[in-house]
């Protein structure tokens, strides 16, 4: 089909044709600029870990068990502490240096028995308070390299000191303070949010 246009033939279909092609070309030249764009406001992996919330997935944790994630760089330990773990907490507060979490080392919903918001969940920054290095997770109770009377928590192999499973230093340990429990909330039973402070506790 064609047409005269100031005396010439034209090819309309010809010309629906370009005029498609066209537009669709632009259209892809467009995105091909909008979303490097809109990608380049978006946080990236690092930003997010130097300081954005990490949302983790509880449900999986066995009991007894530690999960470690990674929030702002450091590492954050999640136990799902037994009923016979908690049991342990009271008999030792006579040994601790700050057994009721008087230093500032928790937000205030986290200060009490077992520093946590639910009392199976311990939440805590897993870096030793004296210089930094990482303890291990020693659940088992009156384990004989740690004086027989272990009740269970973290060890640091670099200068030997002992936390509790509330996180609360021993005393005699170099490290000075209990370790950090960082802001967190839970979003559901299953689902727990690292680094935002908890609302209504």
């Amino acid at each position: 089909m064609s047409q005269e246009v100031d005396g010439q033939k034209v090819d309309a279909r010809k010309r629906k044709f370009l005029i498609a092609a066209t537009s669709a070309i632009g259209g892809v030249a467009v995105a091909g600029v909008a979303v490097p764009l809109v990608m380049s406001m978006m946080p990236s992996a690092r930003a997010k870990a130097a300081g954005a919330p990490v949302e983790v997935d509880i449900d999986k944790i066995e009991s007894g068990m530690l999960l470690t994630v990674e929030w702002r760089g450091k590492p954050v330990w999640i136990v799902n502490r037994t009923p016979e773990m908690l049991d342990l907490l009271a008999k030792h507060d006579d040994q601790l240096n700050d057994p009721n979490s008087e230093m500032p080392q928790q937000p205030e919903y986290c200060r009490n028995a077992t520093r946590s918001i639910k009392p199976e969940y311990l939440v805590a920054v897993g870096i030793c308070t004296h210089l930094g290095c990482s303890p291990t997770f020693r659940k088992e109770v009156g384990a004989a390299d740690l004086g027989g009377d272990w009740p269970g928590g973290f060890f640091c192999p670099c200068h030997g000191s002992r936390f509790d499973l509330a996180a609360r230093v021993f005393k005699g340990a170099p490290a000075p303070t209990n370790l950090v429990i960082p802001p967190h909330q839970y979003l559901s039973d299953a689902r727990l949010l690292i680094g935002v402070d908890a609302k209504g506790v």
